[in-house]
């Protein structure tokens, strides 16, 4: 079986940290918090769909969907909203679809959402390709605000949007179904096609004298096909318990909370003076690399607790015969990275709104998108821009 690069790339940053670490008891303490949590509320894949904005049917177009919006599943920051409370600025970025105002990711997502229903097929790779057929100026108008700020990097999007669109026209017949296909049902197989095919997934960094992989972007966008097909179809993964947790900022902020990720001095000084990290500098990738750790750390704590779970329901109804043991066994739960990864984040995005857990900003950070081969002699040069940036709960 193929190994998971970013797993090993996770490892190799946490052993060579010096600026973040994992306590044991941390993992221990979050594992149990968030094992109960995750029972208690019957946590899933069946979760993906409840998101209003998210696909309810799952057919070739949810692919060409799931697509586009993790391509531009980059750099929502707010200059207005700088400190991101979960209570957004009214002058935020904001787009209405059905009377509802979202920010932030999901303003990007009823953005699109918002095109299709007025008839523009902004999800299709051969569309959204040609300048002629999709001028940049509709794009702007397709992502217009409802407020004074408007949508982050626009420019970056556009220029990421014409990359990957032309790349599918031109060596996938313009489906992303075919990427798929060609990866034959192994997620890891198709991060490694996503990421050596569209640059703008390939996210690497220098650390310690090794490159390092942590590909976000890749692996939510399979991880989204398989909570969104409910592993099948184009969604259906023989080895999708390989993928890890996706690095963004509100998975740190939530380790943080559970004391499953602590900073030394000299970070949390820089992180409380709300400075920039530049995207694969030391610090930035120590917090990546080690939040993608301890979610691997969890998982396995995770799975012994289900197996004790199990013992012990066998143990107590070992003396009363085989048909009250059925009758009370549990159901056995799915748990793997990217669940973890689904529930962390509601978690973190949940908690802004409660004042009492505090606020402590983890990253600040640029993004390096660099000037690479598209497919053939098409070239295009990024700028420099914002990404995430990242908050813990203290």
């Amino acid at each position: 079986m193929i190994s998971n690069p970013v797993l090993e790339s996770a490892e190799f940053i946490h052993n060579h940290s010096k600026h973040v670490v994992i306590p044991e008891d941390g993992i221990e303490h979050g594992a149990a918090k968030i094992f109960e949590a995750m029972k208690k509320t019957h946590y899933d894949t069946s979760k993906w769909k409840e998101h209003p904005l998210n696909p309810k049917e799952c057919n070739a177009s949810t692919v060409d969907w799931i697509f586009l919006v993790d391509l531009l599943n980059f750099s929502f920051w707010s200059e207005i909203d700088i400190d991101d409370t979960g209570v957004p600025h009214p002058d935020r970025y904001r787009v209405t679809f059905y009377d509802v105002g979202y920010t932030g990711y999901w303003s990007m997502v009823a953005a699109i959402n918002r095109a299709l229903e007025e008839g523009i097929p902004i999800t299709t790779p051969a569309f959204f390709a040609s300048e002629e057929r999709l001028p940049d100026k509709e794009i702007e108008r397709i992502f217009r605000s409802d407020t004074k700020e408007q949508v982050p990097l626009l420019q970056d999007r556009i220029r990421v949007i014409r990359e990957a669109g032309r790349v599918l026209v031109e060596k996938f017949d313009g489906n992303f179904a075919n990427v798929i296909a060609q990866a034959d049902r192994s997620a890891l197989k198709l991060v490694e096609l996503i990421t050596s095919n569209f640059t703008s997934f390939k996210d690497e960094a220098e650390f310690c004298g090794r490159k390092v992989q942590i590909f976000k972007r890749a692996q939510i966008l399979v991880a989204d096909l398989w909570a969104c097909f409910q592993n099948e179809s184009y969604g259906e993964f023989k080895d999708i318990d390989e993928i890890t947790m996706f690095a963004d900022y509100r998975v740190p902020q939530a380790l943080y909370h559970f004391h499953c990720l602590q900073y030394s001095p000299d970070l949390l000084a820089i992180l409380d003076k709300g400075e920039m990290l530049p995207n694969g500098s030391p610090l930035e990738v120590e917090i990546r690399g080690n939040s993608i750790w301890a979610v691997e750390l969890i998982r396995k704590r995770i799975l012994e607790l289900i197996l004790k779970e199990q013992e012990e329901v066998q143990e107590e109804a070992g003396e009363q015969g085989e048909e009250v043991l059925e009758k009370t066994r549990p159901t056995m739960m799915t748990v793997n990275a990217i669940l973890i990864d689904f529930f962390i984040w509601d978690f973190a995005k949940a908690a802004q709104l409660d004042l009492t857990l505090g606020q402590r900003p983890v990253k600040k950070m640029v993004t390096p998108l660099k000037k690479h081969t598209i497919v053939k002699k098409h070239t295009a040069t990024f700028k420099r821009h914002q990404s995430d940036r990242y908050k813990t709960v203290k």
